[in-house]
């Protein structure tokens, strides 16, 4: 566990030198999962893009921490030896995480049921390019991140906002290519979209849905992230 921890410690710190210099939004690399990931609210709440970019606001050393501790429960006497802290900093250092990853978190469980309704209707707005109906399934304040990591075409910043995000899909993305299909899909344990070009993946759309609409709409199209969307990875507790 301590040789683990340290590795992973040294891994993100060498990702988030990269991502000083890296071109456009950044976004986790996306896992096509079991649909019946998607029945274990918490396990799928752990793993999704949303909950996954929430803790790359960690700093390394918080993240390990309450990785070990929330996802592990392990104590924190086992904790402070593998990140070498005494155990009362590992407590105040779990609780400045836990605090910082509530603030963050998707507000309220939305179950897998009210999630798919919500995809199933943005996939058919984005699919005819109603503008209409993407501006009833998006939330007032929607985000929409892009990560083509340099080598496809990408956003190279945020876009927020309903009416300028259901004009970005209605017209953006997916009108480039004759060949284009999109197929529901399970990503990071909740629906998503996997998008393919000529019979090639050429990238997943994962979202994140609170009080039926989308907030978040996380478009990978690095094809260096894409090599977990052509197989289920299998996911469990």
């Amino acid at each position: 566990m301590r040789i683990v921890t340290r590795q992973a410690l040294d891994r993100l710190r060498a990702l988030g030198r990269r991502k000083e210099s890296y071109v456009g939004p950044w976004l986790p690399e996306p896992l096509l999962t079991a649909p019946e990931v998607a029945e274990d609210v918490e396990l799928a709440d752990s793993v999704s893009m949303a909950m996954l970019l929430v803790l790359e606001t960690l700093a390394p050393i918080e993240r390990a921490v309450f990785v070990l501790r929330e996802v592990f429960d392990l104590d924190y006497d086992e904790i402070a030896e593998a990140v070498d802290k005494t155990p009362t900093a590992v407590r105040q250092i779990a609780y400045r995480a836990r605090a910082h990853v509530a603030a963050r978190r998707p507000r309220g469980v939305v179950s897998p049921a009210q999630t798919r309704a919500a995809l199933g209707a943005f996939q058919r707005a984005v699919e005819t390019g109603d503008l209409q109906s993407l501006l009833d399934i998006l939330a007032p304040d929607v985000v929409a991140l892009s990560d083509g990591g340099g080598i496809k075409h990408a956003l190279l910043r945020p876009i927020v906002g309903a009416g300028k995000v259901a004009r970005l899909l209605a017209v953006g993305w997916w009108k480039r290519d004759a060949e284009r299909s999109v197929e529901l899909v399970q990503i990071n344990g909740g629906p998503g979209l996997l998008v393919r070009v000529n019979g090639k993946i050429d990238g997943v759309l994962a979202v994140r849905v609170e009080n039926g609409y989308i907030t978040g709409a996380y478009h990978v199209r690095n094809p260096e992230k894409l090599s977990r969307v052509e197989r289920e990875t299998a996911v469990s507790r």
